[in-house]
């Protein structure tokens, strides 16, 4: 359980910063939201992907271990996104 916690964590501080810098470089709010999204969750699932198997059986096979650290990434995206607009909104130019 602690490893659990621990990548959790790693994995939204991560996406946090990638996400604050990518948005701070582009100028954009939700960009690493739609990236994480569009990219980076497909290749999670295609990485994992067994063809000899069901589309059910490949879904049921991920664990809590497995989605519990995705939803941090997630999140980390997410509150990348709040903080740059919250920033904007307190008149900082520069995000």
């Amino acid at each position: 359980m602690l490893q659990l916690f621990v990548a959790t964590v790693l994995f939204l501080v991560m996406m946090f910063g990638i996400g604050f810098i990518l948005n701070m470089l582009l100028k954009t709010t939700w960009f690493p939201i739609y990236v994480f999204i569009i990219v980076l969750l497909p290749i999670g699932i295609w990485s994992t992907w067994d063809h000899s198997v069901s589309f059910v059986d490949n879904f049921t096979e991920f664990t809590y271990v497995d989605v519990i650290p995705v939803i941090g990434a997630l999140a980390g995206a997410y509150i990348s996104g709040w903080a740059i607009r919250a920033l904007r909104r307190g008149g900082y130019k520069m995000f």
